[in-house]
């Protein structure tokens, strides 16, 4: 007695041991690691990250644009030489009478002048647009539309890789599920082979009815090694997908509970379109093409700016000076006016057909919802034709086994209900996951 209660409690221990050394991981925690680590998501957030960066280096349009230059040279020859011719000239006496009649004069020799040999020259400005066509302000706004759709792609990047995280972690349940059919199955067809192997020892069955057992058992076998292969396979790549290094201990705590009806989860389709981020994708391409029609209208506009400068002179070995200076300039792309025509035209073009593609893609998302509406409505009711098909199953397994105690019916129509019951079950299993799928697949297409 006492070496029994030490094993039990040895035993005891080790499950303990094992259970603690579980790693349990729930769906909404799976949810939240795929969100954290997921290289797509994270790739989404620095494309919204630069999208931000250009809608803030659009508003620095607005500021006056501030440029300095300067260069220095230092020249083989004077850029610039001038000579005067020598000769006698007049001695003037300060009477203009005499000037014509002189009668003495002075001797001027020739000589060359040069300027420029060297020097260094420096321009600093500010220009400050009064008027650019509306292309800064309307570039700030389509800067802005162009934050919002990464905002949007980026919404649209976690909706996707939530999808397949629930996809692949209903994936990994569902074959729990059936792991854990097969272990029930196991268990009856050992009850059913100790039956047939004493049957067989009293005589009373011959040796193919034990043959039989075995050979399902076999079957069973193979069919639990490949179960656990492909759970194994699917555990490692969710936690790839997930970001986290494989933990063979791992589980997969949430249960495949069914929960409200799907009429809790309805809404108007369209409520729900507005809410849709590939709807508001479709406005906002609508707005961009509005925009890009408006900066390019400006383009063939008057462009008139303001500014201010200073200009540092210094040559050869003079002194050198700074001269400040104000300044406007207005530009007129005369030229430009009848190439306008056809551009400006091409550019409505192309905003009709921002239109078009908001009404037709409004259409089809309005469908995908009434879609997802009906898969999840027939996932529902798949799970309760299930339930019943098992409720069918488990009644039959009872009274085939019911018969083959009373030796009125053959091993192999009690194998055939055993087989239907785990069939049963794992259609059940198979309808539930189904269901979760679609329940999420609904919630994402109409918004939430």
């Amino acid at each position: 007695m006492k070496n029994s209660s030490l094993y039990f409690m040895l035993i005891a221990g080790l499950v303990s041991y094992h259970a603690a050394a579980q790693t349990r991981l729930t769906l909404e925690e799976s949810k939240a690691l795929a969100l954290k680590n997921n290289l797509k998501i994270k790739n989404s957030a620095l494309e919204s990250e630069a999208a931000r960066q250009t809608k803030k280096a659009a508003f620095t349009n607005f500021f006056p644009t501030i440029s300095a230059s300067g260069f220095t040279f230092e020249a083989q020859k004077d850029l610039f030489q001038m000579t005067t011719q020598g000769g006698n000239l007049p001695v003037y006496n300060g009477n203009p009478a005499n000037l014509a009649s002189a009668t003495q004069f002075a001797y001027f020799p020739g000589t060359t002048t040069g300027m420029f040999k060297n020097g260094t020259v420096g321009m600093v400005t500010a220009t400050q647009p009064i008027f650019a066509g509306g292309r800064i302000i309307n570039g700030d706004k389509l800067a802005s539309v162009g934050e919002d759709v990464s905002e949007l792609q980026q919404k649209l990047s976690q909706n996707e890789v939530l999808l397949k995280t629930e996809e692949q972690y209903w994936q990994i349940v569902s074959l729990n599920e059936k792991l854990k059919t097969i272990q029930r199955y196991e268990e009856l067809l050992n009850s059913l082979l100790r039956q047939v192997d004493d049957a067989y020892a009293s005589g009373i069955v011959m040796r193919n009815d034990v043959l039989k057992v075995r050979v399902r058992q076999s079957e069973l076998l193979l069919n639990k090694s490949k179960l656990e292969n492909g759970k194994e396979l699917a555990a490692m790549a969710f936690c790839q997908y997930i970001g986290i290094p494989y933990d063979s201990t791992l589980v997969f705590g949430d249960s495949m509970t069914i929960g409200c009806i799907p009429q809790t989860y309805y809404v108007d389709p369209g409520e729900a379109l507005k809410k849709r981020a590939e709807y508001c994708l479709l406005r906002l391409s609508v707005e961009a093409e509005e925009l890009r029609t408006s900066i390019k209208l400006g383009e063939y506009l008057p462009q008139v700016a303001i500014g201010a400068g200073g200009l540092f002179l210094d040559f050869d070995d003079g002194p050198g000076r700074t001269i400040g200076m104000a300044f406007g300039t207005v530009s007129i792309p005369i030229s430009g006016w009848w190439e306008a025509s056809h551009t400006i035209s091409e550019r409505k073009v192309k905003e009709e057909i921002a239109e078009n593609n908001l009404q037709n893609n409004s259409q089809l998302l309005m469908l995908q919802m009434q879609k997802a509406w009906q898969d999840l409505t027939d996932g529902y009711k798949q799970v309760l034709l299930c339930g019943e098909e098992i409720a069918q199953a488990e009644e039959n397994l009872k009274v085939n086994q019911d018969s083959y105690k009373n030796g009125m019916s053959a091993v192999s129509d009690l194998l055939e209900a055993q087989t239907m019951l785990q069939q049963a079950n794992d259609q059940l299993t198979d309808a539930k996951a189904n269901y979760r799928n679609k329940l999420v697949n609904y919630l994402q297409v109409t918004g939430r």
